[in-house]
């Protein structure tokens, strides 16, 4: 009889005892700068191997590992070195060809490993990009400093990118545009303190795959100039520009002469009356946005 006792009492209460919760793994979170640059298939694949592991130095290191080591305030002391790529994956996370270093307050570009093909640095505190940042990094196809304190760019520190094929500078302190790379096919200056004296006439004529320039929130005080056949959205929404000549976006020789490519111009926010320039935009399929009383 005892025996069926103690058998009854571990039938009743040991039902009641509450399961420990499921393990729930934060998942990382990245953030998408507004709607100017989009994320293409291939970052998206980036973002799906994150379970993958993450080589550092010849050894194995899983992603939750590296993550842990990002957040570890220590490793902030260690200073970045380009004889080893060890530093720059402790402060940043390094993932199948993808840097990512962002908002954790860095002031240069960092040494990236030699076969980064996308370095995304946001809101850190860069002043400065010098031509030896990228001297040896020929396979960058993307690069994204949105966010930081630029204020100057050292020439050709872009020259030898002739891969690099989307450029964000938005929301910096430059005043000038650098010579840009050849196959670039985004460009986003938005929100910078560009002139059009900074941009020189011919920065965009030979940047035949050129499709979305965004330079709205500047100083501009005019259209940049020859602009190319292949682009097709151009945001130029409160700046300075006051004219606007039969030449900038059409040609005033050609009549027959149609932009096919051409989708959005963007010009809302400017000191000028776009009514009073209508045959500027004799060869665009639609006007632009922009005020016209």
């Amino acid at each position: 009889m005892e025996t069926l006792q103690a058998t009854f009492f571990l039938f009743v209460f040991v039902p009641l005892v509450n399961p420990a919760p499921p393990l729930q793994q934060e998942s990382l979170q990245f953030y998408e700068y507004d709607t100017d640059v989009s994320m293409g298939s291939l970052t998206q694949q980036d973002y799906e191997m994150q379970s993958k592991d993450i080589r550092k130095d010849g050894t194995n290191v899983s992603l939750d590992t590296s993550l842990m080591l990002q957040s570890d305030d220590s490793q902030l002391d260690v200073p970045a070195t380009k004889d080893t790529n060890l530093p720059t994956c402790l402060l940043c996370v390094c993932l199948s060809g993808s840097v990512y270093c962002e908002e954790i307050d860095i002031e240069a570009v960092p040494p990236l490993p030699k076969e980064t093909a996308y370095l995304y640095a946001r809101f850190n505190k860069i002043k400065r990009i010098a031509a030896s940042d990228f001297a040896d990094i020929t396979t960058l196809r993307r690069i994204d400093f949105s966010g930081n304190r630029i204020e100057e760019i050292e020439d050709g520190a872009f020259s030898k990118l002739l891969l690099l094929e989307e450029l964000s500078l938005a929301e910096n302190q430059l005043v000038k545009l650098p010579v840009l790379p050849p196959k670039l096919t985004t460009l986003n200056a938005n929100q910078n303190r560009i002139k059009s004296r900074g941009i020189k006439a011919n920065a965009f004529k030979k940047l035949t795959n050129l499709a979305y320039l965004y330079l709205g929130h500047n100083a501009l005080e005019s259209v940049p100039l020859n602009l190319p056949e292949s682009l097709r959205i151009l945001h130029l929404q409160y700046n300075n520009i006051t004219t606007i000549t039969d030449d900038t976006f059409c040609k005033s020789n050609n009549t027959r002469y149609i932009r096919t490519w051409m989708d959005e111009i963007r010009m809302e926010g400017n000191p000028i009356v776009l009514a009073k320039h209508v045959s500027a935009f004799s060869c665009l399929r639609m006007l632009p946005v922009g005020t016209y009383y």
